[in-house]
């Protein structure tokens, strides 16, 4: 009997999402950074729905600063919605927690929320609390709502081959704390849709390793990447940049002539953060191949 070790993340969720009703037409079905809905042809906006969890042991270690565990429990879904052109809207929390957890663990866990939600314009809107059987790890899952104006909206299905690949920031060195301390790349994402709109763009959870072949592979691309030039995290090694994930930095795909405009931009804009082109896009079944980045199951 197969087990989720030996099948992997990605082939769980194309199983099992083929075993259960679909929204009709939705704008972007599973597999996306978000799922999206479209109320119809009278309005100017989709509607953007996340959910996404954090399992003690597994994304944060059970000694970490709790304010900065919350921080990341909304940041990393407000990176999800930025990945799509979109912002953030209202949340709702569900904690599973052991009987015995501190009451000012969970404070703080939800100041650092709170810290989130603030920044970024978004709001608790609800959640439910469980309790886990003694021993278990602690579980915080977060779902939230979110809106992209149609026209700006960008998936990971529209990139063509010769499109350059660009990311944001840095990549590599989470495990060194980086993945409790990121900020969502709201502002740059905007920006991008606003000007100079990618092709397809996503968010870098799982590391470029991993996270590239599925944006490729979305758009019916292969992909060529230079490792050279791959921005490292001061401290951090290339394998590190490719393989580490929790970046939460954009990944995305241009047309060359918009690249050139980006080019030219970028640095005005958002000095203190760099751009860096890393690839192209390819001809289907043509370029590089990549291996490694975070699975769930084949970690376990």
């Amino acid at each position: 009997m197969k087990t989720l070790r030996d099948i992997g993340e990605d082939a769980l969720i194309e199983r099992i999402t083929a075993l259960v009703p679909q929204a009709a037409g939705p704008a972007a079905g599973p597999g996306d950074d978000c799922a999206v809905l479209d109320p119809g042809p009278g309005s100017s906006s989709l509607q953007l729905l996340k959910t996404d969890a954090l399992v003690g042991g597994v994304h944060f270690l059970l000694e970490a600063d709790a304010r900065a565990v919350g921080w990341k429990a909304v940041a990393r879904v407000v990176s999800d919605f930025a990945a799509m052109g979109g912002r953030p809207g209202h949340f709702l929390i569900t904690l599973a927690l052991p009987g015995d957890t501190a009451v000012q663990w969970v404070e703080a866990l939800y100041q650092g929320m709170g810290d989130c939600l603030r920044k970024h314009g978004a709001v608790l809107a609800g959640g439910e609390t469980s309790r886990v059987p003694a021993g278990s790890a602690p579980v915080i899952s977060v779902a939230a709502t979110g809106m992209v104006e149609r026209e700006r909206l960008v998936l990971r299905s529209g990139g063509r081959p010769g499109d350059v690949l660009f990311v944001t920031g840095t990549l590599g060195g989470s495990i060194e704390g980086k993945h409790l301390h990121f900020t969502p790349r709201v502002a740059e994402a905007a920006w991008l849709v606003a000007h100079c709109k990618p092709t397809a763009m996503m968010d870098l959870s799982d590391g470029l390793a991993k996270d590239l072949p599925r944006l490729a592979a979305a758009s019916g691309c292969g992909f060529r990447i230079d490792p050279a030039a791959l921005p490292v995290t001061p401290g951090s090694t290339a394998e590190g940049a490719m393989r580490d994930g929790e970046d939460f930095e954009l990944l995305f795909a241009m047309a060359p002539e918009t690249a050139v405009f980006l080019l030219d931009q970028w640095a005005a804009v958002f000095p203190d953060l760099p751009l860096t082109e890393i690839g192209r896009l390819a001809g289907a079944g043509e370029g590089d191949s990549l291996s490694g980045g975070w699975d769930h199951f084949a970690a376990c």
